[in-house]
C-alpha cells in the first residue's frame, strides 16, 4: 500500500505565507498599470529625445532602490538604450563627472527624501539634465525637482511587518522594464539588435553565427560525380561521416544527394553497390542552401523537412560546403 504524504502545519504555514507574499505583489503590480499615463509617455519622450542626442540614461538610488537601479540601467543597455548607474553617496565625491549635461536622470527613492540624492540635485539642475523622479511618494523634495514624477506607490509591503522593501521594490523594476521595452518598441530595436548585445550568449549565437562559420569546406566536403558507383559514394560519405554526400555534375553543379536513408533503400531492392551508378539511387536536387544565410535559417529549413543536413551552395548551385544537426549542435545554435 502507497501512502500518501501529508501537509505539516509548519508546511501549510509556509505554503500560506509564501502564496499571500506572492498575490500581495502581484496585486501592486496590477495597480501599477494605471501609472502608466500621460507622465510615463513624457518620460519616454524624454529618454527617447536624450539617446537621439547620443546622450546616456543615468540612473541612480540607495540602498535597495540602488540595487533595483541597476537592473533597470542594465536592462536598458541591453535592449539598445544606452544607460549606467551612478551611486549617489560616490557622486559626491567624484563620480558626478560621469554624468554629462546630454545625459537624462532617472532618480530612484522609494520615501522621495534619500539624503544622498537630494545633496546632489542642485549639481543635476546646474548641468541641465531632465530628471525623472520614480518614487512612492509624489510630493516628496526629490519628485518636486523633476521634470516627470512616475508614481511607484504600492498600499503595502508584502513583508508582514510593512517594512522591508518587497512589493514597492518590484513595482520600481516593473516600471523600469516598461520603460525600457517602450523605448525599445519606439527606437525599432530588432532581435537581431539585441543578439549583438549579446554576443556570448545563446541567442547572439542562434541569431549572427552565419553558416559559413560552421560549415564543412574544401576536402571535408563529401562528394561525387554522377558518373560513380554507389560504393564510390558510400565510401566518400564515410570518410567525411556526414551521413550524406553530395552528387555533382562536370561543372561541379550540385544536381542531387546520396543519403544514409537512400542507401537503405537501394539496398532493400538488392542493387549491386560497385555496379549501380549513383544516379540511378540519388535524390535528385534535394534542399540545399545558399552560403552567407544565418545558421538559425539551416535549423529552421532541417526542422520544417525533418531532415539532418543540407549542402551549401552558391548562387549558381556550385558546391561549396556542408553541414549537418550535429554542427549546429556544437555550434549553439541548437
Amino acid at each position: 500500500m502507497i501512502l500518501e504524504e501529508t501537509t505539516t502545519t509548519v508546511e501549510q504555514s509556509f505554503i500560506e505565507e509564501g502564496r499571500r507574499v506572492v498575490l500581495t505583489e502581484a496585486q501592486a503590480v496590477l495597480s501599477l498599470s494605471e501609472q502608466i499615463d500621460k507622465r510615463f509617455a513624457k518620460a519616454c519622450e524624454l529618454l527617447l529625445q536624450c539617446i537621439q542626442n547620443q546622450g546616456r540614461i543615468v540612473i541612480i538610488g540607495m540602498g535597495k532602490s540602488g540595487l533595483i537601479g541597476r537592473k533597470i540601467a542594465a536592462t536598458l543597455a541591453s535592449t539598445g538604450s544606452p544607460s549606467i548607474f551612478v551611486h549617489p553617496a560616490e557622486a559626491s565625491h567624484g563620480d558626478m563627472g560621469m554624468i554629462t549635461s546630454n545625459d537624462t536622470v532617472i532618480a530612484i527613492s522609494n520615501s522621495g527624501e534619500t539624503e544622498e540624492i537630494i545633496t546632489i540635485l542642485p549639481l543635476i539642475k546646474r548641468l541641465g539634465v531632465p530628471l525623472i523622479a520614480m518614487t512612492g511618494n509624489t510630493k516628496s523634495t526629490i519628485a518636486n525637482c523633476a521634470n516627470v514624477t512616475l508614481n511607484v506607490h504600492v498600499d503595502k509591503e508584502a513583508c508582514a511587518l510593512g517594512l522591508a522593501p518587497t512589493s514597492s521594490t518590484t513595482v520600481t523594476l516593473v516600471m523600469g522594464d516598461a520603460l525600457a521595452i517602450t523605448l525599445l518598441d519606439a527606437r525599432g530595436f530588432s532581435a537581431e539588435d539585441f543578439a549583438l548585445s549579446h554576443p556570448g550568449g545563446r541567442l547572439g549565437r542562434r541569431l549572427l553565427l552565419k553558416i559559413d562559420d560552421i560549415m564543412h569546406k574544401g576536402n571535408d566536403i563529401p562528394i561525387v560525380t554522377q558518373s560513380a558507383c554507389v560504393k564510390e559514394a558510400l565510401i566518400e560519405m564515410t570518410r567525411c561521416r556526414l551521413g550524406m554526400t553530395a552528387i555533382v555534375d562536370e561543372n561541379q553543379q550540385h544536381i542531387g544527394l546520396f543519403t544514409d536513408g537512400d542507401l537503405r533503400r537501394a539496398l532493400d531492392h538488392n542493387i549491386n553497390i560497385s555496379t549501380t551508378p549513383i544516379r540511378e539511387v540519388m535524390t535528385a536536387g534535394g534542399r540545399v542552401i545558399e552560403k552567407g544565410l544565418l545558421a538559425a535559417e539551416a535549423l529552421r529549413l532541417m526542422e520544417t523537412h525533418k531532415i539532418n543536413g543540407l549542402f551549401v551552395v552558391d548562387k549558381n548551385r556550385h558546391l561549396i560546403g556542408a553541414l549537418n544537426m550535429h554542427d549546429l549542435l556544437r555550434a549553439g545554435v541548437l
